[in-house]
């Protein structure tokens, strides 16, 4: 039976399959991708510095990736792959084995940890369109997972608006305005989502 938690991460607007040799042309602008972003910031990744830094032309920049939200949700691939992993096969409680109310404080705190470290990227794909983020494999398996979990500790509110209500809570654009433009600990947005969470499952204390 196939595994319905399970959506297979793709990047927006990418084929779900790439010939070798456009897989190593990916490859490479990612790389260089990934040098413009540590040397210099998300304010470096336009698509003429990458054809630059990459000595192609700029293109295939666009072919590979369509605009700078398409690259910002292609740089993040790799660790939502390795987030997936530990979600859904890893050790507790954020693997299976724990309850599913420790599951989803496990996996919100994660994702917030994430966020401190790529949010400007989270932020740049997000921008993209209206619904950018939703349109995402990594968003709908979150979604699913949360929204499993969520059931199985018997919401207070729709499995799905919940779990929405909570991915909600996790833009990159948010984090950014609690952050820096409010000040918030990464400690303070983790034990607001916990009392968000607490409430979605009837444990309100407030």
């Amino acid at each position: 039976m196939r595994n319905l938690n399970r959506v297979d991460l793709t990047v927006l607007g990418q084929p779900p399959v790439e010939r070798a040799d456009a897989a190593r042309s990916r490859r490479t602008l990612l790389a260089a991708a990934r040098v413009l972003l540590a040397e210099h910031g998300v304010t470096a990744l336009s698509m003429d510095r990458l054809a630059s830094e990459a000595g192609v032309g700029v293109g295939t920049v666009y072919r590979r990736f369509s605009d700078r939200g398409g690259l910002a949700f292609a740089l993040l691939d790799n660790e939502e792959q390795r987030f997936q992993e530990a979600f859904m096969s890893g050790p507790p409680p954020l693997g299976p084995g724990a309850p599913p109310v420790a599951r989803i404080r496990a996996f919100l705190h994660a994702f917030v940890d994430r966020l401190d470290v790529e949010a400007d990227l989270h932020a740049l794909g997000e921008a993209r369109n209206a619904t950018a983020r939703y349109q995402v494999g990594a968003y709908q398996t979150n979604r699913t997972h949360l929204r499993t979990l969520l059931a199985q500790a018997d919401a207070k509110v729709g499995a799905d608006f919940a779990a929405e209500s909570l991915l909600a809570m996790l833009s990159g654009g948010l984090f950014i305005h609690y952050r820096r433009e409010r000040g918030l600990t990464v400690e303070q947005i983790k034990s607001n989502l916990d009392q968000l969470l607490d409430c979605l499952v009837d444990r309100c204390t407030g």
